[in-house]
């Protein structure tokens, strides 16, 4: 069954061609096959494993308060952030700050076993390594005891580290083209981290974890009745200077960071909601506000010649093989292209009655989303029993749907942080969902896309809209049949993908897409892949069930079976939901039981 075709050596040659050509031979040669995975160790280096909590010595840590659930800022109901305009507007000072990191980046519990302990957090990670670090540069603020500047989110202590100091004006001037009290979150990776498990493959993993940390963000933001978006005009060297990542001398023999992103969250002025619309800089409107999708980089250039704070820690002793085609991926993606697109912010809340919705709203208040959020895990096995009704599958594929056909600023949480078209749709596995035969489906999450995704797949499969879908929902039943041994199969063997309710597997527009936007696009799909993830990740946890991502799973078996023989269509990332089975030999631990002491 396997369509395994030879990779070619990477030779100073084979990249020195196009840079989509490199990212792509990336992607093929860290597929894997039946008989043969992506290379890596091959076992667990233990003694070297590398530390989860990045810190940077002599940086002067500011302790954010350690809030309980029942504290202000209180959360609102899950079902609350996704209603444009439902949850008022909270300002930004040391507490909604601290809030903000809670649901976004910080530890959410520890678990132990025997003497052993470790964290997990709010933000899922691959085999939780968590590669990705987070970093806010803030202004002066009215009441804030922070200077302004940059700052690293250190987890583990729940506070911020002061990387650099900026000056008051410049930074001001940096961020005044955005609403009042705006500040800039940064993501980095540190790809070591992966690559210490995973090998070759990691600058996958990695990518879907900054996708996870942006679905995070922006889903935290909206608990405050913040928004976010994606400053994705910006060059990755600008990225680079104002997080600090180019600074060599900072990171000495430590393990480098890769900067990924930069979002802009500010707070909803007066509690309105302000959706989002991205044109052209040639359609500004007059009396309409807008913000930059990029950065004055005479401003950022500015700020950068700030004095600098602190020695990033050293995770590994040795580091044993060093995966050189990581390196190469991540310079052939490096985004050098930067645009002038323009967010406008409309102070008239677009109706919910004109969104996809079921009878699941608002009115039933249900748990908060610092609930659903706090709980989150990934299971690592289910019970193969465990259903879902099919109101429920309905109601999880509708939250991922970006209604992309409708104007930007129409768009639901989180998707309005996301300044682009739809790429990823999903090759779905029904196994047990109470109302839905079991077999092959497929959700377009792009519906003017229908005949793309159709051109690559067998001709013969019956594309037959699911009989009483939602309005407006794009889902395909493609075969019927018993697919929970085949999807175990093609998932690297693994019971999880037929134990479960349903698994899927996020198929990507590839080629197409890195062939007309770049090879800087290829971060990107699996960003969307990682948001797309965290939607369901909590939407399972809102059902009473669970979810977990699989990256591991055997590429081209799986394009195979709805006949996928080019690289228009590659799946990037597989996904399952059901009944967990929980380990009872673990001991749950609280987040920051460690901080006790702490006020």
């Amino acid at each position: 069954m396997s369509t395994e075709k030879p990779i070619p050596a990477t030779t100073p040659e084979s990249l020195s061609g196009d840079l989509v050509d490199q990212v792509i031979h990336y992607h093929v040669r860290t597929k894997h096959h039946f008989n043969r995975y992506a290379r890596s160790l091959g076992f667990l280096d233990w003694a070297n494993q590398p530390d989860p909590f990045r810190r940077f010595e002599g940086a002067q840590l500011v302790p954010l308060p350690l809030l309980k659930s029942d504290e202000e800022p209180l959360s609102p109901a899950y079902e609350a952030i996704y209603e444009p305009g439902a949850v008022s507007c909270q300002s930004l000072n040391m507490r909604t700050l601290s809030r903000f990191f809670e649901y976004a980046l910080a530890l959410s519990a520890w678990k132990k076993a025997g003497e052993s302990e470790w964290a997990l957090r709010s933000n899922p990670s691959s085999g939780n390594l968590h590669p990705t670090e987070g970093y806010v540069v803030l202004p002066q603020l009215k009441g804030f005891d922070l200077k302004p500047g940059l700052y690293h989110y250190a987890p583990k202590e729940h506070g911020l580290e002061l990387r650099a100091e900026f000056r008051a004006d410049v930074v001001e001037r940096l961020l005044g083209v955005f609403p009042q009290d705006a500040f800039l979150l940064g993501l980095t990776s540190i790809h070591w981290r992966e690559a210490w498990k995973y090998g070759e493959r990691a600058f996958r993993y990695c990518n879907h974890d900054v996708g996870h940390a942006i679905g995070t963000a922006r889903i935290a933001a909206a608990t405050l009745g913040w928004n976010m978006t994606l400053l994705d005009d910006v060059d990755q060297d600008t990225v680079a200077m104002l997080l600090g990542t180019d600074r060599k001398k900072d990171v000495g023999d430590a393990e480098p960071e890769h900067p990924d992103c930069l979002a802009v969250v500010w707070p909803n002025e007066a509690g309105k909601s302000e959706e989002l619309e991205v044109m052209g800089r040639e359609e500004v409107t007059d009396g309409k506000k807008r913000i930059p999708l990029f950065l004055d980089t005479t401003m950022a250039k500015e700020s950068a010649r700030a004095t600098w704070y602190g020695k990033a820690n050293r995770l590994s002793r040795e580091h044993g093989v060093h995966w050189e085609i990581i390196d190469e991926a991540a310079e052939a993606s490096w985004k050098r292209q930067t645009d002038k697109s323009i967010i406008y912010l409309q102070s008239k809340p677009f109706p919910l009655s004109d969104m996809l919705h079921d009878s699941r709203t608002t009115n039933d208040v249900g748990p908060s989303a610092g609930q659903i959020i706090r709980r989150r895990r990934s299971a690592v096995s289910f019970d193969g029993k465990t259903s879902i009704s099919v109101a429920t599958f309905f109601h999880m594929m509708q939250r991922v749907i970006p209604q992309a056909e409708r104007p930007s600023l129409e768009r639901p949480m989180p998707w309005d942080a996301w300044p682009y078209d739809p790429v990823i749709h999903l090759l779905i596995f029904v196994h047990r969902v109470e109302g839905l035969t079991p077999g092959l489906y497929f959700l377009m999450r792009d519906r003017r896309k229908v005949s793309i995704v159709q051109r690559a797949m067998n001709p013969e499969l019956t594309w037959t809209i699911v009989p009483d879908c939602p309005d407006g929902l794009p889902l395909y039943w493609l075969l019927e049949g018993d697919a929970k041994r085949l999807a175990a199969q093609v998932s690297c063997h693994q019971d999880i993908a037929g134990d479960s309710a349903f698994s899927f597997g996020m198929l990507a527009e590839f080629e197409g897409t890195l062939r007309e936007r770049g090879a800087w696009w290829y971060p990107r799909m699996f960003w969307e892949a990682g948001l797309l993830g965290q939607v369901l990740y909590l939407e399972a946890e809102a059902a009473g069930v669970r979810a977990t991502g699989i990256g591991c799973f055997f590429d081209d078996p799986v394009h195979e079976i709805v006949g996928i023989q080019s690289l228009a269509v590659q799946s990037l990332y597989h996904f399952t939901i059901g009944g967990p089975v929980e380990d009872r030999r673990l001991q749950t631990l609280p987040p920051y039981h460690h901080l006790r002491s702490r006020s």
